[in-house]
This record gives C-alpha cells, sequence and structure tokens, in this order.
C-alpha cells in the first residue's frame, strides 16, 4: 500500500462523561469496531429519556446535560479513575462531589451535585447513565473523531482570534496536513503502527464549539462564520477502527491507498 501526506499524532483524548472534562491520554489501545476506551462512556441524563441500561440503544443528544446548551458545564474539572470507577467532580478550586460510579451511592452523589447546582438548567431529576459499552457519541456508529490541526489554524484566520483546539472535543488532533485536507480522505484509511482507521463521515459542529473550554464563556460563533466562508459548518472527520493496535503521541499518520490495478 503506498503512503502519502506524512503527517503526526499532536494530541489524543478521552471524556468519560458526555460534557464534561477531557482526559489526555500519551497512548491507547484501540479496538475493531470501538471507540476509545471508556469515552463517552457515561452521561448526565437532562430529564426522562427512556434510555434503557439493559439494552442500550444510541438517542440524540438533547437527552443529556451538554455544552452546546450548558456552557457552564466547562467550568467543572472532572476526573474519572478507570481502576476504582471514582468519578471526582471539582468547581471553582473545591472538591464538589466524588463517587463510585459502580454504586447506587456514588451515583447519587454525582446525581445530588447537577440537581443542586445545575438546577436551572434541567428539564428532570439528573440521572448518570451508562450501558456497558455504549458510547453516548454525537453519532450512532462507534468512531473516533479526529481533528487536523491546520483546519483550526485556519479557522484562527477567520475569526481573528486564537481558539482553543478542545472546543472541538476531538479524541485525536493531528499535526502537519494542510487545512481542510481531512475532507479529501473520505472512504480512505490511516494507518498509525498497527492500527488503521477507515475515516467515515464529516462531522458537522454545532454550537458546542463557540464555547470556550477553558473559562465557560459563549465568546465565539465559530459555526456561523464557517457557514458564512466555506458554505457549511464542517470541522473534522469521524472515523471506524479496523484494526487494533496502541497509537501515540507523536506517532506518524498516514493515508494509505491500495495499488492502482494495472
Amino acid at each position: 500500500m503506498s503512503r502519502i501526506r506524512s503527517a503526526r499524532i499532536a494530541d489524543l483524548y478521552r471524556y468519560p462523561v458526555k460534557g464534561l472534562s477531557p482526559e489526555p491520554l500519551p497512548s491507547v489501545s484501540v479496538q475493531p469496531g470501538q471507540t476509545f476506551p471508556v469515552d463517552r462512556r457515561y452521561a448526565i441524563e437532562n430529564g426522562p429519556s427512556g434510555f434503557d441500561p439493559a439494552a442500550p440503544a444510541w438517542l440524540a443528544k438533547s437527552h443529556y446535560l451538554m455544552l452546546m446548551r450548558n456552557e457552564r458545564l466547562a467550568e467543572l474539572r472532572t476526573h474519572y479513575e478507570d481502576h476504582s470507577h471514582i468519578l471526582t467532580i471539582h468547581w471553582r478550586g473545591e472538591l464538589a462531589a466524588r463517587g463510585d460510579l459502580r454504586t447506587a451511592e456514588g451515583r447519587a452523589a454525582i446525581e445530588a451535585f447537577f440537581a443542586t447546582n445545575f438546577s436551572g438548567e434541567l428539564k428532570g431529576p439528573p440521572k448518570l447513565l451508562s450501558g456497558g459499552g455504549h458510547s453516548f457519541s454525537d453519532v450512532a456508529k462507534k468512531v473516533v473523531s479526529i481533528i487536523n490541526l491546520g483546519s483550526l489554524a485556519a479557522i484562527e484566520n477567520m475569526v481573528g482570534l486564537p481558539v482553543h483546539p478542545l472546543r472541538f472535543r476531538a479524541n485525536v488532533y493531528v499535526g502537519d496536513w494542510p487545512a481542510w485536507h481531512e475532507f479529501e480522505l473520505l472512504g480512505q484509511t490511516l494507518g498509525i503502527g498497527d492500527a488503521r482507521l477507515k475515516v467515515v463521515k464529516r462531522i458537522t459542529r454545532c454550537a458546542a464549539i463557540n464555547v470556550d473550554p477553558e473559562r465557560a464563556a459563549r465568546d465565539l460563533d465559530i459555526t456561523s462564520e464557517l457557514t458564512r466562508r466555506l458554505g457549511h459548518a464542517d470541522c473534522g472527520v469521524y472515523a471506524e477502527v479496523i484494526a487494533g493496535g496502541t497509537i501515540s503521541i507523536g506517532d506518524a499518520i498516514a493515508t494509505e491507498q491500495p495499488p492502482l490495478l494495472m
């Protein structure tokens, strides 16, 4: 297979609870047909959704607390511990809640925090949801999200201001691609060591990217600017893992194409 447009992985992130803090990863092992391990494993239900943990099915993000509508979530600093299943929430520099998400008591502690501090944004009692291997992604297919830092630089030029990469809440941030090169990769395979990811869909952005992740402020209108300049609000792509492996920051990431038939 031929390799073109070599690039590198600049950063890796997972998001254990939908809408809450990104967690940086030095490396990650990926498996075919799966998201990053623990990525969007949990969500905070915003009023009754009908989600059944015993038969988990994809629902639109409007059923959960999310940055598109609930920008104050960006004020929280959260951390999930894999071995203990404990979620810790810090708010305004103080420990605000802590709970083992495997237990009813632990989930209740997290739910009580949101019931008290997000009451004006709730449609009903908040409930911490999980469904085993279910991922509360914005799309039904289990995918990895990729942002091209070259495209981010182009957006900064459009708005005339720095744009924090974590506004886009991607799993993989790629350096050394030209702006918007990711859109040329639909249907193609990305090789990273032994791992292979097939690019399957462009990401249409919502108003969540207008929220600064450090200040919890809705301070830019990137979606409108993209639409005005480019005729769409797309930035980044989704890719499906088709061969497993370990990927790390600094790894080469290359587009692979089958050889031409003679």
